[in-house]
């Protein structure tokens, strides 16, 4: 069963949106292709069909192959908490938190499920797309390496690397990459593809001709940057500026920002300017501020508190703006944070801002659900999925729920005075409803949302559609001629 693996020169040198690119043509052919990222460090992830996590990368993808996101896609998730520590997730579940070195020593068992994910996937589909991650140039991580080559060579499978042209340097990153390679990885790389070019394809051609003399292998595609293509990225923030407007959204950006893919519907609306607030930055002033999820609530907590930002929210309350909570941050609006096992960095717990009845205990099991349910109080439709260790407690009897959940369950307050909103929910602004609903609380009533699935299975069509305009059909997969 054919397996193809696509390789970047650098991390965001495009492998996740040509992976989909290819996922999506090859699936039009009338062919079974998988999406798979054998170990994958992001914290922006989606829960699966099986009731697992795996990063939204390849949850993207395996829309592209029209086929429900499932475990076996990412079967190595690495969930950073801080620069040197990470949550290990396994086939969706989490087995704990490692730091480097103690990760280096577990690989042999990550690897194992590497290679039980893959063989299933053989088993079930025509096609299997590889990601890899970061850079196989990284000879500092060759040993025990399942991520790049090490997983290339082990399944014996070619290999396309792709190159960012819009950073610079591209033939540099080429010929670099294939130069740190061994003799058999590099002859593993059976093309190249350069990602993002803008301008004049015969200006790039001596180039082009340079390299394939040089290294002997073919440049497959030339992929032109496609303006405001929004298909979202591993865990970078969105490229492509919000729509502008005088109803202004300011996203707080933690150091450990979870599922900022929430927050794309919010920037896709015109007539709103939805913005994300940076370290060192002082919040600017709003109509709803949105404390996002966070992978080391606490820290982020007292880094927020260091950046003076806790002051910049009394303020933006004082006023008369909204907040909303999502998943971490509806934790930092309450009272307290316990993490008495120190599964997201030290054993202790923290006061929260205070702002809800509530308080959060972290625990060593993770939920993991997709969720349907209604907006309270008018009942409009909600859709979404829940990933945390916490289990919160609602301190106040009287205190109205956010969310009525398809199994009679409550999620989420709103607090008494009506201007904050905090609840579990990540995709809380998917469902079209909801996201009016929710704007019109915050105080802007003129919103006309689109269906994010429909935008984003959209966007992977513009991007299969670019990719087949420019790939060298014959030299990169002989008998797949474009339709």
């Amino acid at each position: 069963m054919p397996t193809l693996m696509i390789q970047g020169c650098t991390s965001d040198a495009g492998k996740s949106t040509i992976v989909a690119a290819l996922c999506r043509l090859l699936a039009r052919r009338g062919l079974a292709v998988a999406p798979f990222k054998p170990q994958n460090m992001a914290l922006n992830s989606a829960v699966t069909e099986d009731g697992g996590e795996i990063g939204r990368a390849q949850a993207v993808q395996a829309v592209a192959c029209r086929i429900a996101a499932h475990t076996d896609h990412n079967p190595v998730l690495l969930k950073p908490s801080s620069d040197c520590r990470a949550q290990v997730i396994i086939h969706g579940r989490s087995i704990g938190n490692l730091d480097a070195v103690d990760y280096h020593a577990y690989k042999r068992t990550a690897r194992a499920a590497v290679f039980e994910s893959w063989h299933r996937l053989q088993a079930r589909y025509d096609w299997v797309l590889v990601e890899g991650a970061g850079s196989p140039a990284e000879v500092n991580l060759r040993e025990g390496d399942i991520a790049n080559m090490g997983f290339a060579e082990a399944a014996d499978c070619p290999v396309w690397l792709v190159a960012d042209i819009d950073r610079g340097g591209v033939f540099a990153h080429f010929v670099g990459t294939l130069a740190c390679l061994s003799a058999s990885e590099a002859a593993r790389i059976t093309g190249f593809i350069i990602n993002r070019f803008r301008g004049d394809l015969s200006l790039l051609q001596p180039g082009i001709t340079w390299l394939e003399q040089r290294t002997g292998k073919p440049v497959l595609a030339v992929l032109p940057y496609l303006h405001g293509l929004d298909i979202a990225a591993e865990d970078a923030l969105p490229r492509t500026p919000g729509q502008g407007g005088t109803f202004r959204i300011v996203v707080l950006t933690l150091p450990h920002i979870a599922n900022h893919t929430d927050f794309d519907p919010l920037r896709r609306l015109p007539g709103v300017d939805c913005v994300y607030a940076h370290p060192g930055e002082p919040l600017p002033p709003a109509d709803l501020m949105i404390l996002p999820g966070s992978k080391n609530t606490r820290g982020d907590l007292a880094w927020l508190r260091a950046q003076g930002w806790d002051r910049a929210l009394a303020r933006h309350l004082r006023f008369g703006g909204r907040l909303i909570g999502i998943c971490g941050g509806y934790q930092m609006l309450g009272q307290q944070i316990a993490d008495p096992l120190g599964l997201e960095g030290d054993a202790g717990s923290s006061p929260g801002l205070g702002y809800l009845p509530v308080s959060t205990t972290l625990a060593r099991d993770k939920t993991l659900r997709n969720r349907t349910g209604r907006l309270l109080p008018d009942g409009v439709p909600v859709r979404g999925y829940e990933i945390h260790h916490g289990h919160t407690e609602v301190h106040d009897p009287a205190a109205l729920p956010l969310l009525c959940l398809e199994d009679g369950s409550h999620d989420g307050v709103r607090d008494a005075s009506g201007q904050i909103l905090g609840c579990y929910l990540h995709g809380l602004f998917d469902d079209p409803a909801a996201l009016a609903a929710l704007l019109a609380w915050a105080g802007h009533t003129d919103v006309t949302p689109r269906d994010p699935a429909a935008l984003l299975d959209a966007e992977i069509d513009r991007l299969a559609d670019a990719l087949d305009r420019v790939l060298d059909w014959p030299r990169a997969l002989p008998g797949l001629a474009p339709v």
